[in-house]
């Protein structure tokens, strides 16, 4: 296809095999839209980028002066290239030498993160190429909807098929088995089915004993937890725990697969590691042929949280905190160890401590619209109303852009090149088809200016992603993602470089765990975990449980997909999934405008009776903002680990919209 003359030639891929989705195909539409953001604005006025960026800097130093350096905070996104997400860590460590940076993947795959490092000593989404999936006989999908979310996917799902989901999706729709758990009831489950694998004969015992510590501990919680009181608390049946715990051992190559259904939890970590337990227990992960896998999110969902955009991390997949990780990176960036600033807040906190006393007085948004993606979020605008400085970097106007003092034109995934890493670890050359518009500038030039402007030398924050990527597989070698074998030329020859990569001459890594796992003793953990619930259950005032989720046609904030006339079309408004029964107590019908309600906020939302809904559970998609906002609903409550909101449980009530 022709993109503004750009010729586009498709190719044979092994992920989507030449597959698009609805928003794939229509992309390009938003190449050429007349709202595309062209010039810097300075207050909503068109402004020279020297006015704009000097004005940022100015007011930079004025709020460090005031506050000290963690006056300033970052917030980035999971869609920024790694090399984009690479620079806007060292960024914020070196030239404003705040320890306030996170990034909207905390609302991703945080808790899958944080449980895979407890689980296996590594997070990497896929320890195995998705292609592997083709042979599977039996795939356990939790809590995601890849039909919709990632159609290409699916093409990978040729057998038998067991979908763990509150709603009947279009990914239901093809499962042999559907079970449909109580929102906030996963870790129960995933524990019942645990005690139906062992105490029916079906674990794998040579493989605990010799690949895995800490059975008995995880068991002595899972005894408990027999199928038929999962049954009482879940709503899945004793019968069916027992047939996935039987259709899963019996299987020669399954896998188990979870998604932000899983995670987006107050207990998210906790969840996952009872998914993973089950796992380890089928003596699934490092097995030819099966494993233990997590669906990834955004674009760059992988990459964008492995090298230094989280407040507790430096490229490579350090830890901040390690002294041996800061006087790497620290010689890489040419800067003293100790001048390194300590771990940040969270996402979430970051964002509910803006404009505070104690909390940072100026922003920088780069790759995200957290007005409408983040929980809480009318709580949210509030905070970013009260911030003395607002700066958002972005291609087209979005919600939070309406707020900034100063929004920042830039590139888009068609003008830019650079490296993405796939939920498989592996890392992808995208180059540009596209001239940018004349006055529209990359986040790597943004970032550098600023950087000269506050007393860095230019040669400290390169402009052309090749030498950034150079820098950025230095500061990750030795580090669990190592880059540091991985170079431009290798992938623009078309090598499938997993990682780690430790060296120039290295395959890559496609399979991780078939010999051992990243432990120290190269054993796995079982690591033991117990049925909490959700942080706010139904109750008398608030009866129903609100899920969220996304829709085909939409993707994240909406911010693109709602600047394109066939997307809008398919999905021009928010709505609320309800059962009939539950529509009528509420005194709605089919197509009626209703009010959800919660502790937080309400929204207003298009009734869609669907008969296989659960009578207590509600969904609505999270995709458009002000009235229309899901996330006015939701919890902030946070994974005590992962940091994770708890996105996927809340407790509304349902009512015509304009009633008192």
């Amino acid at each position: 296809m022709t993109l503004e003359g750009a010729l586009v030639t498709p190719r044979e891929f092994p992920t989507n095999r030449g597959g698009l989705c609805q928003k794939g195909w229509t992309s390009g539409a938003l190449l050429s839209n007349p709202v595309r953001l062209t010039k810097p604005l300075l207050h909503g006025k068109p402004v020279s980028w020297d006015t704009a960026l000097d004005f940022v800097a100015e007011r930079i130093e004025r709020i460090q002066g005031e506050h000290g350096r963690d006056g300033m905070a970052i917030f980035g996104g999971g869609g920024l290239t790694n090399e984009k997400a690479y620079a806007l860590g060292k960024f914020a460590r070196v030239a404003l030498r705040t320890s306030q940076i996170d990034y909207n993947g905390r609302f991703c795959m945080s808790s899958a993160a944080a449980a895979g490092n407890k689980a296996f000593g590594v997070d990497r989404g896929m320890p195995f190429p998705v292609t592997d999936l083709d042979d599977a006989d039996m795939i356990l999908l939790v809590g995601a909807n890849p039909a919709e979310t990632m159609p290409p996917f699916m093409q990978h799902i040729k057998a038998g098929l067991i979908v763990v989901d509150p709603r009947r999706t279009a990914t239901a729709e093809r499962a042999m088995l559907h079970l449909k758990p109580a929102p906030g009831t996963d870790l129960a489950l995933a524990l019942g089915i645990l005690h139906a694998v062992f105490s029916e004969g079906y674990a794998e015992q040579d493989y605990i004993e010799q690949r895995t510590h800490g059975f008995a501990d995880a068991w002595r919680i899972a005894a408990a937890w027999w199928p038929e009181r999962v049954e009482r608390v879940t709503g899945v049946s004793a019968t069916d725990q027992r047939a996935v715990a039987r259709m899963l051992a019996k299987a020669k190559n399954a896998y188990i697969l979870t998604a932000r259904g899983t995670e987006q939890h107050a207990s998210g970590t906790d969840t996952v590691n009872a998914w993973i337990n089950l796992a380890l227990a089928l003596g699934l992960p490092g097995k030819p042929g099966s494993g233990y896998g997590c669906l990834t999110g955004q674009g760059n969902g992988q990459g964008g949280r492995e090298h230094g955009q989280k407040a507790d991390q430096l490229p490579g997949y350090r830890k901040i905190d390690d002294p041996e990780a800061r006087a790497h990176v620290a010689g890489v960036w040419g800067v003293d160890p100790d001048s390194l600033p300590g771990p940040g807040r969270s996402a979430y906190e970051l964002l509910d401590a803006l404009g505070r006393p104690h909390g940072p007085k100026g922003l920088l948004v780069f790759g995200s619209n957290p007005v409408v993606s983040a929980p809480r979020a009318t709580h949210v605008t509030e905070r970013l109303k009260a911030l003395d400085l607002l700066v958002v970097a972005d291609f087209v106007p979005n919600e939070t852009t309406a707020l900034a003092d100063v929004v920042l034109p830039v590139t888009q995934w068609a003008e830019e090149e650079g490296t993405l890493t796939s939920l498989e670890g592996r890392v992808l050359h995208r180059r540009p088809a596209l001239r940018p518009p004349q006055e529209v500038r990359s986040d790597l030039e943004v970032l550098q200016e600023l950087a000269i402007r506050l007393g860095s030398p230019a040669k400290a924050f390169p402009t052309i992603p090749e030498e950034v990527f150079d820098e950025l597989a230095k500061a990750s070698e030795g580090g669990i993602a190592d880059y540091s074998g991985i170079t431009y030329a290798r992938l623009r020859d078309g090598e499938a470089l997993h990682w780690p990569v430790p060296s120039r001459e290295h395959p890559g890594t496609p399979r991780l765990f078939e010999d051992e796992f990243a432990h120290p003793d190269g054993k796995a953990r079982f690591i033991p975990v117990d049925h909490k619930g959700p942080a706010e259950p139904p109750d008398d005032e608030f009866p129903l449980r609100a899920t969220t989720g996304r829709v085909l046609a939409h993707y994240q904030s909406g911010a693109q997909t709602r600047r394109i006339d066939d997307l809008m079309k398919a999905v021009p408004e928010s709505y609320v999934e309800v059962h009939p029964d539950t529509a009528e107590r509420a005194g709605l019908t089919n197509g009626d405008m209703a009010k959800v309600e919660s502790r937080r906020g309400e929204v207003q939302a298009r009734v869609r009776c669907v008969p296989s809904m659960r009578p207590d559970t509600v969904f609505l998609p999270f995709h458009f903002p002000g009235e229309n906002s899901a996330n006015r609903l939701t919890n902030p409550a946070l994974d005590p680990t992962s940091r994770m909101p708890e996105f996927k449980v809340c407790a509304v009530r349902l009512a015509p919209w304009g009633e008192a």
